[in-house]
């Protein structure tokens, strides 16, 4: 029985009669879950994997788009950010124990789409740390059809000469009882709730800023500062071990700002020159979010993954 969550509809602007729900990973954490719904007729469900410190509300216009097109959206807020439990006393450290405990949570929201009855085909949206999330379930059997991923965290950017002590600070500190510390040059502060707008490392787009610094200035609880040095090395050991695998045949595109300045490019390069039935789109100008970019570009690539959808939609229902 699904339990009702706040959700923020106002802030998220998404269809009508979106939901939110409290759903537990079987290690026993609370997470919660968005349902935004399409109309009658709906052509399938996408899978909505957010990046770090992002939470459910911040892709209702996404979603709202995709209800358009006849797709319902789930999205989820990950262990330790958005309204899900948080998993230090700090609550603004963005930290998890172990990488592959995000596979829990992917785990329920599997069980939560069949519990709401959602339709197939499903399809997978994951955005930068969400994309390795993604990357790593997709790999392991993730019943969709096709994926999309923006910005996706297979690297993280740290300049070649500071990689070894990125390494070697992120591993002491798991041996000394340390890694709860937040990362060297992080904090307690939200980038977007103190950066200014003026060379931003996320969107180019004023609007989508403000949308973005609305939702968490007025609801600081969905706020989430610097990683703590344990993420730190979770993560860089999660990216190298991904990248030794091979990729899925399963469609996919990638999308990718030209002036992309957190995740690793060449990672991405890599991964999708050696991606069967994968596209690697430079997205000209585009920062970091690429669906929280100007109109022009988000109507662009939303029309790219709808089409991905529809074409994977189309095949299933010839070969069925």
């Amino acid at each position: 029985m699904l339990t009702s969550a706040p959700f923020h509809a106002d802030l998220a602007e998404g269809p009508a009669h979106s939901r939110a729900y409290w759903i537990t990973a079987s290690d026993g954490l609370r997470l919660r879950i968005a349902h935004y719904p399409a109309g009658e007729g709906a052509q399938g469900t996408v899978l909505l994997f957010p990046g770090r410190t992002e939470y459910v509300e911040k892709y209702g216009r996404t979603a709202a788009d995709l209800a358009a097109a006849g797709y319902h959206t789930l999205a989820i807020d990950w262990r330790g950010q958005g309204l899900a439990d948080r998993m230090l006393n700090d609550p603004r450290t963005g930290h998890v124990h172990v990488f592959e405990d995000y596979q829990l949570d992917v785990s329920a929201m599997l069980h939560t789409a069949a519990e709401l009855g959602l339709p197939q085909p499903m399809h997978l949206i994951a955005h930068s740390m969400g994309g390795c999330i993604g990357l790593r379930a997709v790999m392991d059997g993730l019943p969709v059809k096709s994926c999309v991923f923006t910005g996706p965290m297979w690297g993280i950017r740290i300049a070649e000469p500071l990689r070894p002590a990125a390494w070697a600070l992120s591993w002491g500190s798991k041996q000394m009882g340390l890694s709860h510390h937040y990362a060297p040059g992080t904090g307690i502060d939200s980038y977007v709730a103190s950066a200014p707008f003026e060379d931003n490392l996320l969107t180019t787009d004023p609007e989508m800023w403000d949308y973005m610094r609305r939702q968490i200035l007025a609801r600081p609880e969905l706020q989430l500062g610097g990683p703590s040095l344990g993420w730190l090395h979770e993560a860089l050991s999660e990216t190298r071990m991904l990248a030794r695998r091979p990729s899925p045949t399963l469609p996919c595109l990638c999308f990718t700002g030209t002036n992309e300045r957190i995740v690793d490019i060449p990672r991405i390069q890599s991964r999708m020159a050696h991606w069967p039935g994968g596209k690697l789109i430079m997205v000209d100008k585009g920062e970091h979010e690429i669906l929280m970019e100007s109109s022009d570009m988000r109507q662009s690539v939303t029309q790219q993954m709808l089409a991905l959808f529809d074409g994977s939609a189309r095949k299933r229902a010839l070969t069925a």
